[in-house]
């Protein structure tokens, strides 16, 4: 059985990326910071496919809860998980004027602390003789760091260092590699004049889809020969750069 571990994965992105497994034949340990369940669209392809699928509850800001999600779900399905997909993201508005020591370790707990966590863990569950994967969800902003949630970003660019650094440290048993979405599923205060000005701004003219995120970690998952690898699936927005947050380009003055 092949089993993958997702984090934040009822809802939005990490649900189109457990649907896309699902449909591949993966078995879904699906995490989430409390009891959920599966969105309208994931629930489907569970039931289409006859996945066999369970949900676990880890807050992620609490080391020992994080260290306790692997045992969890190998004692639940008797196996480690094949593939670990580092989804779930701590996201608040901070900058150089207002970060705190607060808004910093509450993002690095989530975003960098328990992915690295959870793949150390990874390592040490990984049957002799046998492989595992990690795909950690990252942002395009790496590429061209800014001001505009400051503690999000330096967090991410924590994960995205880790990405190589695991790589190289974890193999050849797990590799270790990454995707960098770009505004893959925008929130209600971006105007729809708005969307469509930062379609126009991207080197391919569009916006990613929640799908094509999907399709790469479903590809990463199973490209035996990569690792340390980060791709960005963001319609070329990092090959450009922006000065500000997308939620701030676009908008008529």
């Amino acid at each position: 059985m092949k089993l993958a571990l997702v984090t934040a994965g009822f809802h939005r992105l990490g649900a189109a990326i457990a649907a896309r497994l699902a449909e591949n034949g993966w078995a879904l340990a699906l995490h989430g910071r409390k009891p959920e369940i599966p969105d309208t669209a994931l629930a489907a392809v569970l039931s289409r496919h006859k996945t066999s699928w369970f949900g676990f509850t880890a807050d992620l800001s609490d080391p020992e809860a994080v260290q306790h999600l692997l045992p969890s779900v190998e004692a639940h399905f008797g196996q480690a998980p094949d593939l670990l997909v580092n989804n779930a993201s701590q996201f608040e508005w901070d900058d150089p004027t207002s970060v705190t020591p607060a808004s910093l370790s509450a993002h690095f707990n989530v975003n960098a602390g328990a992915p690295v966590t959870l793949a150390t863990a990874l390592a040490s569950h990984v049957p002799k003789g046998e492989t595992a994967s990690v795909v950690n969800i990252l942002d395009q902003r790496i590429r061209h760091p800014g001001g505009d949630q400051l503690s999000y970003t330096i967090s991410k660019l924590a994960l995205f260092g880790a990405t190589e650094t695991l790589a190289r440290a974890l193999a050849p048993n797990v590799r270790v590699n990454a995707v960098a979405p770009g505004l893959v599923i925008p929130t209600e205060d971006y105007l729809p004049s708005q969307m469509e000005a930062l379609r126009a701004a991207m080197p391919l003219g569009r916006l990613p889809e929640p799908d094509d995120v999907a399709d790469a970690v479903l590809w990463l998952a199973s490209a035996e020969v990569v690792t340390g690898q980060t791709i960005f699936v963001d319609a070329g927005a990092s090959l450009k750069g922006f000065e500000r947050d997308f939620l701030f380009l676009g908008k008529d003055d």
